[in-house]
């Protein structure tokens, strides 16, 4: 068997920034060990796998160790494949994940994905996890529910900017994702997300991480629509809309590459 590859960066209407994903569609699933074992081949931050479900598809995202409940950057990079390679038609892309159905539609040039938004509640940091980071946090905040992350919020975009994580002392610190943030400059929101406990030290732009991100900033800055820069080295751009228990979030994508995977273990 052979299996089609693409490459995709999503956030950004440029080759070679946003944050890249490798989409892989499927006619039914492969045993979990080599979806595993591809993702590590792939060694992405995610590879997205998509199988056909009665009108939808069905979408499961990995990091090269391990998978994940939710992934915006490898949805939209997956819708993109499917609006802009294989043909798909209709308005509307329904993805059955383990996070729920997701919505993902074009907006514009680019694309916008409907995603559960968390409700948050505050939290201590710990000195171990401050002295990981090397900077004091202001405060922050966990999903109520299902905490994968944890947003800390900096005094100052610059201090975002200027954080250097000791990223094995993180791992050890917490066991959440840390979402790093502050008010910016010319954005209402930047942020940086570290997960060193899922095999990523640093990623570049980080759908999921908006979404809480949007349920923090949006009561903080008093309105529901929020434009958003993820600060990484490669830089991605989104704009975040809050919808009572949603999140609306708007981005571009660009195919990188296409090809094909002769062989799996």
């Amino acid at each position: 068997m052979q299996y089609p590859l693409y490459q995709v960066d999503a956030f950004t209407d440029r080759a070679m920034g946003g944050n890249p994903a490798a989409v892989m569609p499927l006619a039914s699933w492969l045993p979990d060990r080599q979806l595993q074992a591809i993702a590590a081949e792939n060694n992405l931050s995610e590879t997205a796998f998509l199988v056909p479900e009665d009108g939808a598809y069905g979408l499961r995202w990995f990091t090269p160790a391990v998978e994940v409940d939710l992934c915006g950057h490898a949805t939209l990079a997956s819708a993109h494949v499917l609006f802009e390679h294989l043909g798909y038609a209709a308005e509307i892309i329904l993805f059955n994940t383990r996070s729920g159905t997701l919505k993902v539609m074009r907006d514009g040039d680019g694309y916008r994905m409907d995603f559960p938004a968390p409700a948050l509640t505050v939290t201590a940091v710990s000195p171990e996890l401050e002295a990981a980071l090397g900077a004091s946090v202001l405060d922050a905040a966990l999903p109520v529910e299902n905490p994968s992350m944890m947003v800390c919020r900096f005094d100052s975009e610059a201090a975002v900017a200027a954080l250097a994580p000791d990223f094995r002392a993180l791992a050890a610190a917490t066991p959440y994702g840390v979402i790093a943030t502050a008010e910016g400059s010319d954005r209402d929101m930047v942020s940086r997300f570290f997960g060193p406990q899922v095999g990523i030290d640093e990623d570049p732009v980080t759908g999921s991480a908006h979404c809480c991100l949007t349920s923090y900033w949006a009561p903080r800055l008093g309105r529901n629509r929020l434009s958003a820069r993820q600060i990484s080295a490669r830089v991605g751009e989104l704009m975040c809309e809050l919808q009572g228990d949603r999140v609306l979030l708007s981005g571009n994508a660009v195919t990188y590459l296409t090809g094909t995977v002769h062989r799996i273990a």
